[in-house]
């Protein structure tokens, strides 16, 4: 079972989840010039979360997760919002071929440091992109370990931004910037820390 299998019934109870993703979506609107004909991408989309956020704001959403229960919450939401573009898929970039489809817009929140090859994934999303669009990628600034615990060694331990930078232009991505988009409050070893969570914005070279 997928360890997010588990959390998916419980996510969207958490109010962090729901802050982060309404702060993460106030900051690609700011960045980003959204309209009602892009059609986008959202890769690790769980619950959909930043998704139903940016839903009036764009055209088709196609919302990619590889958890079962994250799906299954994912569709139940989608059925009830009753939106007609919206619609959610089980993918895993890390394996499964690239879908077939082009996208004006990627965008993935907290999802890059649990991939362990940054540059083929970025690489990925290039791909998946028109000349000219925009991917936005949200995530920990470089951290020292404490946001999941030391003795969790199967992610990335945030990011520096200089060269998650360099990694975006080799695979053939231009214009980066990056803004903190929402600082996150955690209780680690009994102590409340605050991890930063950047935006980086970049356009796909045309």
């Amino acid at each position: 079972m997928n360890k997010f299998d588990k959390k998916a019934n419980t996510w969207d109870e958490n109010p962090v989840h729901i802050e982060r993703s309404k702060a993460i979506a106030k900051a690609i609107r700011a960045r980003v010039p959204l309209n009602q004909k892009m059609r986008a991408f959202e890769y690790g989309s769980g619950t959909g979360l930043l998704s139903f956020e940016l839903q009036p704001d764009l055209g088709s959403i196609t919302m990619a997760d590889n958890s079962e229960g994250m799906l299954e919450v994912l569709n139940e939401k989608i059925a009830d919002s009753e939106a007609s573009n919206l619609r959610a898929i089980k993918l895993d970039l890390t394996e499964d071929s690239l879908p077939d489809d082009q996208f004006d817009l990627v965008y993935t929140q907290m999802t890059l440091h649990h991939i362990k090859d940054t540059e083929t994934i970025l690489q990925h999303f290039c791909d998946l992109l028109n000349p000219g669009g925009y991917l936005c990628v949200a995530d920990l600034d470089k951290e020292d370990g404490s946001f999941h615990g030391k003795d969790v060694t199967d992610v990335h331990r945030g990011f520096d931004r200089k060269k998650l930078a360099d990694l975006m232009r080799r695979v053939g991505f231009s214009n980066i910037s990056f803004t903190t988009a929402y600082n996150m409050e955690k209780e680690t070893n009994g102590i409340t820390r605050t991890f930063p969570i950047f935006l980086a914005v970049a356009q796909k070279q045309a």
